[in-house]
């Protein structure tokens, strides 16, 4: 891809977090030290950036120049491949960092993880059809706090299953409610999720942790539903 598509898939990005509230261009070249007019000159392609302040606006944001690519280009340098035995497909086990990438390349894969297929293959999805490009499973471990917040559901060594092509808020089997892993600010959170207005609600299951209450729409906040939990003993 070509660095002034680079250029402009950041343009849009920014656009989106101004347009929903999440960030402004003051607080923006606070952060990056640029000055207003620079960055409004260049959320308006009236300037480019160089490449080492392309890398300082990713680095502030939290993104990687894969965030910024267009999915079916990224779809080609995919890390999740065809796996050998048919019985089984591979999933990658990422970071954190990684979760909300449309698509899992092999830089980010710490391992790959064997599912068997019929499993994968039986589980509905709900999100929105801009999801169909993204990579669908992906695997994460959750830090020990997290698994605190959710015991217990989930134990303190434990691998999760998330489908990113479930970003629903209808439970998936009636009368048990779905959990979630979901964005804040760089970082995720696993917890039972519902809808208030314009806002997401995020619920523990240990009484100890307190509601978690996240503006816009859930979709832009739900990685995806937790298909299943593995637990090291």
């Amino acid at each position: 891809m070509a660095f002034v598509a680079l250029q402009d898939g950041l343009r849009r990005e920014l656009r989106r977090r101004i347009a929903g509230g999440e960030l402004t261009g003051m607080q923006l070249a606070r952060k990056t030290g640029f000055t207003q007019a620079h960055i409004s000159n260049f959320i308006n392609g009236k300037r480019g950036l160089k490449l080492r302040a392309l890398d300082r606006m990713l680095k502030t944001l939290g993104l990687s120049v894969y965030d910024l690519l267009d999915p079916r280009e990224l779809a080609r340098h995919s890390a999740v491949l065809p796996a050998a035995d048919n019985q089984f497909g591979e999933v990658p086990l990422v970071g954190s960092e990684a979760a909300a990438s449309a698509v899992i390349v092999q830089e980010q894969v710490r391992q790959s993880l064997k599912y068997r297929r019929a499993f994968l293959e039986r589980l509905r999805a709900s999100a929105a059809t801009a999801r169909s490009t993204w990579t669908r499973f992906l695997a994460l471990q959750v830090e020990s706090e997290e698994a605190k917040a959710m015991w217990p559901e989930i134990g303190g060594r434990a691998t999760l299953l998330v489908d990113r092509h479930y970003t629903s808020l209808e439970p998936y089997r009636s009368g048990r409610r779905n959990i979630y892993v979901v964005q804040r600010d760089g970082e995720i959170l696993v917890r039972f999720a519902e809808a208030s207005e314009d806002s997401l609600i995020l619920q523990p299951r240990n009484p100890g942790f307190p509601a978690v209450l996240l503006p816009g729409p859930a979709a832009d906040r739900i990685i995806g539903r937790v298909a299943q939990i593995s637990l090291k003993l």
